[in-house]
């Protein structure tokens, strides 16, 4: 037997929203597989884009400060 969204949403409006929270991870990593994504797993370290020693990019972010005019009031 198939459900369809619209018999269920009732039910959804009613849950808690740990619970929609809850269901929205479980829809998300379904989906996943379906795709054949590979998702995130424990235990794995993963890379990561950080501020730090990223010279090129302050300097384009001083020069867009550097050209707007912002009068502050004291």
């Amino acid at each position: 037997m198939t459900t369809t969204i619209t018999e269920i949403l009732p039910a959804l409006k009613t849950l808690p929203r740990i619970e929609k929270l809850r269901l929205i991870q479980f829809l998300v990593f379904e989906l996943a597989q379906e795709e054949d994504e590979i998702l995130l797993t424990d235990n794995h370290s993963y890379p990561i884009w950080t501020p730090y020693n990223a010279h090129d990019a302050a300097a384009t972010l001083l020069k867009v400060l550097e050209g707007e005019q912002v009068n502050y009031v004291v």
